[in-house]
């Protein structure tokens, strides 16, 4: 074990007032970068491939008030970890193909979520069908992952303003 990993597997650093976590699949956060974790959307991704996701999670945490909590790669390890977490995340970034099963079926398995959270559905194949079937399926919105990433920016950046403020 690194001087930079504790025993749960989450490695953190600090450097000023910086601090920076390292996501383990299951268990920790990636990048709270300064902010209160508690300001922002914990959103939890659900792509196989690694270099996208985390380019996807270095944007988004960079340009919105998203944090990442978790990730999964297939269907059903991510129906699993939304099940046990049932109300610790807000919003759920899904992709459709995934190394084991679909992201239709982790739409499917949300659709009795809770009523502030949210499930968008980033895809290579968001097309006319097949935005209406996730739509069928309780997504909030699908993008484009190819030219629509402003786009999910914008949704992120709404999701997170029309929060209520939350009382400590």
């Amino acid at each position: 074990m690194s001087d930079l990993e504790d025993l749960h597997g989450v490695r953190s650093d600090s450097l000023g007032s910086w601090k920076f976590q390292v996501h383990t699949p299951g268990l920790g956060v990636h990048g709270t970068n300064g902010f209160d974790m508690d300001s922002r959307l914990k959103t939890f991704i659900v792509e196989d491939n690694s270099t996208i996701r985390e380019n996807l999670v270095d944007t988004l945490e960079e340009l919105t008030c998203i944090v990442a909590i978790g990730y999964a790669e297939a269907e059903e390890e991510a129906n699993d970890w939304l099940e046990r977490n049932a109300d610790g995340w807000e919003l759920a970034i899904v992709d459709l193909f995934l190394k084991q099963g679909s992201g239709l079926g982790v739409l499917q398995a949300c659709v009795e979520r809770l009523p502030h959270q949210k499930m968008v559905v980033l895809s290579n194949y968001a097309t006319a069908d097949i935005r209406k079937r996730c739509m069928q399926l309780g997504a909030d919105a699908v993008f484009d992952k190819s030219n629509e990433i402003d786009a999910l920016i914008d949704f992120c950046v709404a999701q997170a303003s029309a929060r209520p403020a939350r009382i400590f």
